[in-house]
């Protein structure tokens, strides 16, 4: 694909990025003077930016070439190697631009009232301008370099924004937590670059008006070997930020920032940058089989590693981040699927931040309602004092678990149909596990929905301490008294609702996404209908799910504390033993590594440094002795020298 200059309003794209950048400048160095109009601000900033996507998105369907590149400066000049940052609008990126700045700004406003009674409001909302920025930059990017500088952004407003009630242990180590395994994914993506620029001498991504080829017009000259490479490590940097298996670690525990953080992570920034980067580096994926297979194979098995998670919390805030994991992997299966799975992926992903915002803000809603409880066993009752919650929340339900004609029937399906004919024993396995996730993912969603809005009532008279989100307050909660959040807490929900219910159908039907991606992810292989056979069994499976949850959490009294239960529900309680495995696998093994590296260099290459240096000094101490300062002790030596020289002298003549 060759890319175009940019021509009139998207001239103008800078803007995408210059609105959440002002806003976290103004919020985060204006200091306190900024505290009583800070948060309208920064919920002002985001807003902006959508309304300039929309404008560009509508002046991008008015154009032919929809590939369109503004450069903004030189970052990189050295020899003959030069590295562009500018920005790239084209039908993928502007889809990414439209989520994150449409769903990041209902966040951003019902923040307004979730975030009201905290004294840190307007340095949160400084930090959520900063990620929607990073975040932006990530995928506005013309170049891997421009997208590696966004992907740290977006990892250190992670780490910010988790960590945000810093006295709170658990949070400041959720926030190193996620840090830390997100390096790991970083590495991967840095060593990919790195072979870039040493295979193709560029890390841009096209060839654009005036400038040479990139990286992924002429991957192809470098061969399968090379096009393996890059993609396992493409899929390595992926696996960090999207929290797939093994690096999914860090996204239960991220719970523990406050729910918008949690919405916007899963949402619509961070866990879909994964997705974004497999996607457009579909070009190196073409070229290899087993890059194809490796990434289809972590999906796979993510989405039901995440899935059983969700089965057994009872935290409804870790519940839906195992769902995430589950979703996000529905979408790198479909990225590993090539071009038949790329549509869908991207669809999925549109589609899921609809309604798993709207899912984690209705969690908000309830918690703000129930004192910040976030045990489900403590909820019950809810839908009649939570009309609107309840509303919004079975909505985003039904979407979530493939009902039609909501969002996910027709996006999540698209994914299992296409792991169906990609045929084989592949092809049969991925189809088998995407179908079970659909039917898990019922089960676990109905668990949710039963155990917090119908049931008996089960509230305590006091949340814990530990369980509570403190929005600054440390003092014991009295008697919950469960009621609706303000409007400018539901009507971000009521908007997400909507688009849980109708973006699916609306992006699927009439393959009118599939015609605006193709300059990016190609020509569907093949075309089916809205009934299939693969789509038909998995909502069988899903409607088995949602019974079997009725039958479980319907229709007998959800106990207040968990039943001890057997291996499985242990094993999934306890997250399936991934932190078990990071440690036995990872971490003890990197402690010895690191441990016999110490030792080398302290024995090995510092001894070696230090015996010569030894040397050295001995020698000289003892060729000191023979310098005493005396007149007569020179003189002496003189004497005995010029005898011994004689003596040879005499003795070589005789």
């Amino acid at each position: 694909m060759t890319t175009v200059g940019a021509t009139g309003v998207l001239r103008a794209s800078w803007l995408l990025l210059a609105f959440p950048v002002f806003g976290a400048v103004v919020l985060l160095l204006g200091g306190r003077r900024t505290d009583r109009w800070g948060h309208l601000l920064g919920a002002l900033m985001p807003v902006a930016s959508f309304v300039y996507a929309v404008i560009a998105f509508f002046t991008l369907l008015g154009k032919t070439d929809r590939s369109q590149d503004l450069h903004m400066y030189s970052y990189v000049v050295a020899g003959g190697f030069n590295v562009n940052l500018g920005i790239l609008l084209d039908p993928l990126s502007i889809s990414f631009t439209l989520l994150i700045t449409g769903v990041g700004s209902l966040i951003h406003i019902y923040s307004i009232g979730y975030m009201a009674h905290d004294a840190g409001r307007r340095r949160f909302f400084g930090y959520l301008n900063l990620f929607i920025a990073a975040m932006l930059l990530l995928v506005v990017s013309d170049n891997y370099l421009g997208l590696y500088i966004g992907w740290e952004g977006v990892g250190l407003a992670s780490y910010l924004l988790i960590g945000f009630w810093q006295f709170k242990n658990s949070a400041a180590v959720a926030a190193k937590k996620a840090f830390v395994v997100n390096r790991v994914g970083d590495a991967g993506l840095t060593i990919a670059i790195f072979l870039m620029f040493a295979e193709f001498g560029t890390v841009s991504f096209f060839r654009g008006a005036g400038s040479p080829a990139g990286v992924l017009n002429v991957v192809g000259s470098g061969g399968s070997g090379v096009a393996t490479a890059l993609g396992l490590l493409l899929l390595l940097g992926a696996c960090g930020k999207s929290a797939q298996v093994p690096l999914q670690s860090w996204l239960l525990d991220a719970m523990e920032g406050p729910t918008p953080v949690s919405a916007l992570i899963h949402a619509a920034t961070m866990v879909t940058a994964g997705v974004y980067l497999l996607v457009r580096s579909n070009p190196i994926l073409a070229l290899s089989a087993d890059a194809r297979l490796a990434v289809a194979v972590v999906g796979a098995v993510t989405l039901l590693f995440g899935a059983i998670i969700g089965c057994a919390k009872d935290d409804i805030k870790k519940s839906l981040a195992g769902s995430t994991m589950s979703q996000i992997g529905y979408m790198t299966l479909g990225a590993g699927l090539g071009p038949a799975g790329y549509v869908f992926a991207i669809a999925h992903l549109l589609a899921h931040g609809f309604f798993k915002a709207g899912l984690f803000l209705g969690a908000g809603s309830v918690m703000h309602g129930m004192n910040d409880e976030v045990n489900m066993r403590r909820y019950g009752g809810l839908a009649r004092l939570m009309p609107v919650t309840f509303v919004t929340f079975g909505l985003a339900y039904l979407a979530i678990i493939g009902i039609p004609p909501f969002s996910g029937f027709f996006t999540k399906d698209g994914i299992i149909e296409a792991a169906w004919d990609k045929g084989g024993t592949s092809g049969a396995l991925f189809a088998a596990c995407a179908i079970l996730g659909a039917g898990i993912t019922a089960f676990y969603m109905t668990r949710m929905v039963l155990m917090t809005f119908f049931s008996q009532k089960r509230w305590s008279a006091e949340v814990p301490q530990e369980r509570r989100e403190p929005h600054g307050e440390d003092e014991p909660q009295p008697m919950p008294h469960p009621h609706e959040s303000p409007w400018v807490m539901t009507w971000p929900m009521i908007i997400l609702a909507i688009g849980s219910v109708a973006a699916g159908g609306f992006l699927i039907v009439g393959e009118r996404f599939a015609s605006f991606l193709r300059p990016v992810t190609g020509a569907l292989p093949s075309t089916h209908g809205i009934w299939t056979a693969p789509g038909l069994t998995a909502l069988a499976l899903a409607l088995c799910g949602v019974g079997l949850g009725w039958v479980m959490y319907g229709r007998v009294p959800v106990p207040a504390e968990p039943p001890a239960g057997r291996w499985p529900v242990v094993a999934a309680r306890k997250d399936l033993y991934g932190d078990a495995f990071n440690e036995s696998v990872l971490m003890r093994p990197g402690q010895w590594l690191t441990r016999l590296s110490v030792y080398f260099d302290n024995r090995g290459v510092d001894g070696l440094v230090n015996s010569i240096a030894a040397l050295v000094g001995g020698s000289s101490g003892r060729m000191r002795r023979m310098q005493t300062g005396f007149v007569r002790s020179y003189a002496l030596s003189m004497l005995f020298g010029a005898v011994i020289l004689v003596a040879l002298v005499l003795a070589v003549r005789l």
